[in-house]
């Protein structure tokens, strides 16, 4: 039986053996292979990681034979040996996953060096304080990532010699004093670890080796996959390279450079170095690295000829660039290249720029910007060269960031707004009560609910920031102050949020303003041109429909009327509707709401002149637009304690009766949805006039109306039907009234699995289906959203239950599995009929992915996630998979 191979030569490999080499020793063997200055070496598979993992150190054995019969080959290209005394050949020992984790993993330089060939290195070198400069390195680093003796007592005992020595910093250390400081270090090694520093080289190379693959399961590594959704299962590969060094003399160097700045795109080198350094010095920050372009002062040649190395690998790649090399005696080496981490604005401007410098096509400049990217150019950011502590950190529930004054009340929010002061809404959680309060508040803070809570989901429809979810947070309303760890926070107290991370700030912190750049506008009008989806907007006011617009949004896939209900000049209209007593009270009142209503719809028609717009009639139960139980029942009582007025108490405890009537036991499966059109058709009848009064003022105005009216919780064809015959009544009245004709469409939404299940039969009475796909989550997986949330879906994650959080992107084997039976069957019978989703998975881009695959017409999200939409509708076409991983 063949025995597989676990270790390859730089000369072996190629970009192309990314999943096998790792990243780096891909692209080492790459630049090997197009006659760059690469040092020799080779590479321990991921596959050998991998087997490690399986067996243990059983594996160890077969992998030291191969990387003794490579080390030997690599001898005889250098014409050293490794371990000689004499002239000793040293080595590096780098970690290098098939994604790169920058610092992630372990690494290890100088291996090799002992008490005797560190005699040999100071001969051949001629320089005694460099040999004891780099033993004293290995030790320190060996120590700590083999050993897991902390670098943390090496760096106490060079601190101590430096003062002993009156040094300023390490270089003005002699030989003699680095023997010591050698000396010192091994002791600190035996009395932490007890056990010798080891002497003899290859154990030093087979012990780096299992640590560097015992590094694969570090806690920050593990952290870091996580987050990047990066699979445990990929192992990472071991580089092992012949040592250059940078520590030789004036005509020495090390650096890390980019082919172009990362922060913002520019195409010029954006780096540092060190003169006479180890690549360590540059990014520990023992001493202070000098800019790139002061090389071009100092070693022009050397300059030069690394500007065009640069160009040559941006080209090569067809990417940016990130850059590790050595100077040694007036020789330029590349350590390492790999595709350089950048800013969003940075990634789009770099995406635009090499389509214009012929790098490559649109379409593949699409491809390099991630949608999550976008998302960044789109809200006010943290100033990331400031250094923050937070005091909390919860849900990153809607990007962005903002400073402004605590409050615990949406009332005193919209005061205090209006007063121009700046607040941070804090509740436990939002109600739509508390519209208002998120209107008028910069961002919101909550210490209960999910990525999806009602906080989450009408601040990002608003581009507001929000952290919801922070358990750490204790929040007293009554005494309207908050507490972390034992530190009280009050009204009026100024605190800052960051919507992207979940971190919350005492104080104020440095913001930066959104800029939209020129290549931002043009990569999008790109998507345009390629993506198959449509991309609209939820919007339920005219702001928002003009961002929708101005970010590019194709039509209102979803107004909420419910929002429009909850502003405090009409709530007390909408109160009084539902306290009605008969159907005379209940129409006065509707009448009253009306005008209201032909004005918010009128408004909304105007901004997206010419785009359809897809209004949803009133979906929730009407005991959210009452008062709370509680709070009814503790004015009772204060009433009765202090004696109120007969009447003021009497009808108090009307209200409340009425309040515990409308009651449910789950009002999301309750008397709501088209339900309510059902049992009190007069309330969609007064929403259809009103939609329709507004569209034919707008056409007597010269402009074009496409007014969609989508039935909620449709879950009968008989539901459907009813609502569609009474929405083309009202709408054939307000027509004829004024003598107008005009294109209009009924949909239902399909949030029920029996609606998908019957979707066949919806069809026959739908002009649209919009698959609100918040809702349907629920009732597919019986999950309740906020409560899945807070209790048990980050154990579902963290455990494996689920691979993603299914409110964030769809669940494709339940929820899509119900979206295509609908789609299949809803076709089948009518095969003309538009399809979109309205859910926040509208704005999720491996869900667009999957809306793209399975033919919808249309996705519809948030207007702030309308761009990130458009992109990821435009790599859905280019044929990007979800769940996938980069660099």
């Amino acid at each position: 039986m063949d025995v597989e191979k676990l270790v390859y030569l730089f000369t072996e490999g190629n970009a192309q053996m990314k999943q096998l080499l790792g990243g780096k020793g891909a692209n080492l063997a790459e630049m090997t292979g197009i006659g760059l200055p690469v040092p020799p070496g080779f590479i321990i598979s991921t596959k050998a990681c991998n087997r490690y993992y399986e067996i243990g150190d059983d594996l160890m054995k077969e992998v030291r034979s191969e990387v003794e019969e490579a080390l030997t080959k690599v001898e005889k290209v250098q014409g050293k040996k490794f371990g000689d005394v004499k002239n000793p050949l040293l080595l590096s020992v780098r970690s290098g996953a098939a994604v790169s984790m920058p610092g992630m993993m372990d690494t290890i330089l100088n291996l090799g060096l002992n008490d005797q060939t560190v005699k040999g290195l100071a001969e051949v070198s001629g320089d005694e304080r460099f040999a004891m400069d780099c033993y004293r390195r290995f030790i320190q680093m060996f120590a700590d990532v083999v050993m897991k003796v902390g670098h943390a007592f090496f760096e106490r005992a060079l601190e101590r010699k430096k003062e002993e020595k009156g040094a300023g910093d390490d270089t003005q250390l002699n030989a003699d004093d680095l023997r010591e400081l050698v000396d010192d270090y091994k002791e600190i090694v035996k009395a932490k670890s007890s056990a010798e520093f080891p002497q003899e080289p290859m154990e030093q190379l087979m012990q780096a080796i299992r640590a560097v693959f015992d590094s694969w399961n570090n806690q920050r590594a593990i952290v870091y996959r996580k987050i990047h959704k990066i699979p445990d299962e990929l192992g990472t590969a071991i580089n092992v390279q012949v040592m250059v060094f940078g520590n030789l003399g004036d005509d020495c160097a090390t650096g890390v450079t980019f082919s172009r700045d990362p922060s913002t795109g520019e195409a010029k080198l954006y780096g540092e170095f060190l003169v006479n350094a180890q690549g360590e010095d540059v990014v520990a920050g023992i001493r202070t690295p000098l800019p790139i372009s002061r090389l071009k002062e100092i070693m022009p040649e050397l300059y030069n000829q690394f500007n065009d190395i640069s160009k040559r690998l941006e080209e090569h790649y067809r990417d940016i660039q990130d850059i590790e090399f050595t100077i040694e005696k007036g020789r330029l080496f590349i350590l390492q290249t790999r595709s350089g981490k950048r800013t969003a604005k940075a990634a789009v401007k770099v995406a635009v720029d090499f389509v214009k410098e012929g790098i490559f096509q649109q379409e593949e400049a699409i491809m390099r910007v991630e949608p999550e990217q976008i998302d960044q150019l789109l809200h006010r950011q943290i100033d990331p060269k400031v250094q923050l502590k937070p005091i909390a950190k919860g849900l990153p529930a809607s990007p962005g960031a903002a400073s402004g004054k605590v409050v615990f009340d949406a009332d005193e929010a919209e005061k205090m707004n209006q007063q121009e002061e700046k607040v941070i809404l804090v509740r436990p959680e939002t109600t739509p009560d508390d519209i208002h309060g998120i209107v008028a508040a910069q961002g919101v803070l909550t210490s209960r609910g999910g990525m999806t809570s009602h906080a989450a989901v009408v601040a990002r429809g608003m581009g507001k920031p929000c952290v919801s979810g922070c358990e750490s947070v204790s929040i007293d309303l009554e005494k309207e102050v908050f507490m972390v760890d034992g530190v009280t926070y009050s009204k009026g107290d100024i605190i800052s949020i960051d919507g992207a991370t979940g971190r919350v700030f005492a104080g104020e912190v440095p913001l930066i303003d959104i800029q939209l750049s020129g290549e931002f506008r043009e990569l999008l009008g790109w998507t345009d041109e390629i993506k198959a989806l449509g991309v609209r907007a939820n919007a339920d006011n005219p702001t928002d429909a003009a961002k929708a617009r101005e970010f590019g949004a194709e039509g209102i896939g979803l107004c909420r009327t419910e929002h429009m209900f909850m502003a405090q000049d009409r709530l007390p209209i909408v109160q009084e509707m539902i306290l009605s007593e008969s159907e005379v009270e209940r129409q006065r009142a509707l009448d009253k709401l009306l005008p209201f209503q032909q004005e918010d719809f009128y408004g909304i028609f105007k901004v997206m002149e010419g785009l359809p717009v897809t209004i949803r009639l009133l979906d929730p139960p009407l005991h959210e637009f009452l008062p709370d139980t509680e709070e009814l029942v503790e004015q009772l009582v204060k009433l009765k304690l202090t004696q109120g007025s007969t009447q003021e108490i009497n009808a108090k405890q009307r209200l409340l009766k009425k309040v515990r009537s409308l009651s449910e036991y789950n009002p999301m499966l309750g008397h709501r949805g088209c339900r309510l059109g059902i049992v009190y058709p007069e309330i969609y009848e007064m929403q259809v006039r009103a939609i329709f009064q507004a569209a034919v003022q707008l056409f007597k105005e010269g402009e074009e109306v496409l007014p969609e009216i989508m039935i909620p919780l449709v879950g009968h064809a008989e539901e459907l039907r009813l609502m569609r015959e009474l929405t083309e009544e009202v709408a054939q009245q307000v027509l004829s009234e004024q003598g107008v004709t005009m294109n209009y469409s009924v949909g239902t939404m399909i949030e029920l699995p029996r609606a998908c299940l019957v979707a066949d039969q919806i069809a026959g009475h739908a002009d649209f289906f919009s698959f609100g796909t918040n809702d349907l989550t629920q009732t597919t997986l019986g999950y309740s959203r906020d409560d899945a949330e807070g209790k048990f879906l980050h154990e579902y994650l963290a455990k494996k239950v689920i691979d993603e959080n299914p409110f964030i992107t769809i669940d494709r084997e339940g929820v899509g599995s119900m979206i295509k039976i609908a789609v299949e069957k809803g076709r089948g019978n009518k095969p003309g009929i538009k399809m979109g989703i309205c859910g926040e998975h509208g704005g999720d881009p491996d869900s667009i992915i999957f809306c793209h695959e399975i033919n919808l017409d249309y996705i519809s999200c948030s207007p702030f996630r309308v761009p990130i939409a458009r992109l990821a509708a435009a790599q859905a076409k280019l044929g990007k998979k979800s769940g996938g991983y980069g660099d």
